[in-house]
């Protein structure tokens, strides 16, 4: 029994030594949007739209470059289980060399070519030119990702995460500047509305880059970092074996985006605030969705180094012990919303048409977040064993479904917003079920694998 409790709390501070600098810089990026929300929502409710409407497709496509990076951080962190330091240079100096090919497109994309893409959503022609100038001013973020996305994953993986929550801080800080003198036009600047917000953020990302690049330089705790020469012999097709495997990751968070365009498309026939309405409710959510997000990081880097080393007892006990973290966050969750559901929706908007309509929905969020955390976690378990096809298949099965559910909930039964919300939790419900299975199954193979490599080694 010690031995385990031993174990146990040797998890748990690994576990945490990785999560809670990343913890920290989430929330700090989370609240940040709020208060861009809270300044939208104040200058004008239509704004919310607008947001809910941009956020879904432009995140879309930014997910994609961030979570093409998952095969890179898995295998580097695999070989730093198995110390083979070769191994780990060879796939981050791939990595940084050339990570920032789609994310290049997609600036051309986002800055030239938005408004059929909002057309295409359903996008009303009041808020039309919002959206459209939006996803102008914001593009140039995306020059940013590649390097970006790179050096977290070497960060992550050398288990130093404390210049994340640093870069977090000065970003989100000057963003929360920015957005309040160019929304408004204080200090003498011209009152940019929905301009001001994307040009705020836009500039705050490269202030707060030029902080990452001079920590990656200038850090001596970087173990995966790759020296000059394996950054000059980095090869395409090294990072391309990477790809293939995060390309799994990618599109498993675009089919999940896909979904939320569809919910946002299916939303915007119900009226102009009901995508506002669900922009405000996930917004709320997410400062309790980004802890379980930097937890599941560093299940996955746990996970994966567990897998480089065949250890059985740290690839299952990270993920128990992630996953009883979040469960009490999920209970807090439901408490909250609970106890203050319509304090909550006032920080954000003073419109009585969503602050009267909006506390029931925070409850549904507040309890979906125990299977949504589970996926989280037991996904990212998952992922760390080399197998990333697996989630990628299940979140198919969840866009189809949750899309069917939808539709069915909001044009057949003529539940409205509720419908939304009912299709989401039976999702993330259904999937936590499939995935939870699939990770049993693993854990159960892996201690036989185990067992019998101690067999050989006594033989």
């Amino acid at each position: 029994m010690k031995g385990h409790l031993k174990e146990f709390k040797l998890y748990y501070g690994r576990l945490l030594a990785i999560a809670v600098p990343l913890i920290l810089s989430n929330i700090i990026n989370q609240l940040q949007m709020l208060i861009d929300r809270i300044f939208l929502g104040n200058a004008n409710s239509l704004y919310m739209s607008v947001l809910g409407n941009v956020s879904s497709p432009v995140w879309t496509t930014m997910s994609v470059c961030i979570s093409i990076t998952t095969g890179a951080s898995i295998l580097i962190s695999q070989n730093v289980g198995s110390k083979n330091q070769e191994k780990v240079e060879e796939f981050s100096g791939s990595l940084l060399k050339f990570n920032n090919i789609l994310p290049v497109m997609l600036f051309f994309l986002w800055g030239f070519f938005s408004a059929p893409i909002f057309r295409l959503m359903g996008v009303s022609e009041t808020i039309l030119p919002w959206c459209v100038d939006y996803a102008s001013y914001y593009a140039p973020s995306f020059l940013l990702i590649g390097f970006g996305g790179s050096f977290m994953v070497i960060f992550q993986t050398s288990n130093h995460t404390k210049h994340l929550a640093i870069w977090s801080i000065l970003r989100s800080g000057l963003n929360i500047l920015f957005d309040y003198v160019l929304i408004f036009g204080k200090f003498g600047f011209p009152e940019m509305g929905i301009k001001g917000a994307a040009l705020g953020t836009t500039l705050a990302e490269y202030l707060g880059g030029l902080y990452m690049f001079l920590a990656y330089m200038n850090s001596r705790k970087l173990s995966t970092r790759p020296n000059l020469t394996a950054l000059k012999k980095a090869k395409l097709r090294t990072y391309l074996h990477s790809a293939r495997l995060g390309i799994n990751t990618a599109l498993e968070d675009f089919c999940w985006n896909l979904g939320n365009l569809a919910i946002v498309r299916i939303l915007n026939t119900i009226n102009e605030f009901a995508a506002g309405i669900f922009s405000l409710v996930f917004g709320v959510e997410l400062l309790a969705v980004v802890i379980v997000g930097a937890l599941g990081s560093g299940t996955l880097t746990l996970s994966s180094e567990a897998v480089g080393k065949r250890d059985s007892k740290q690839y299952r006990g990270v993920c128990l012990c992630a996953y009883s973290i979040c469960f009490v966050i999920a209970l807090l969750m439901v408490c909250a919303t609970v106890l203050f559901p319509s304090e909550i929706i006032s920080i954000f908007t003073k419109d009585e048409r969503i602050t009267s309509t909006s506390g029931i929905y925070l409850l549904f969020i507040a309890i979906n977040l125990f299977s949504k955390s589970g996926n989280i976690i037991v996904g990212n378990g998952i992922r760390g064993s080399g197998d990333t096809k697996w989630m990628f298949c299940t979140q198919i099965f969840g866009t189809i479904f949750v899309i069917s559910c939808a539709s069915l909930f909001v044009f057949g039964l003529h539940l409205g917003i509720a419908g939304v919300f009912f299709a989401i939790l039976t999702d993330e419900f259904v999937r936590f079920i499939i995935n939870l299975v699939k990770y049993i199954k693993i854990c159960r193979k892996s201690e036989l694998f185990c067992e019998q490599e101690t067999k050989k080694e006594a033989c």
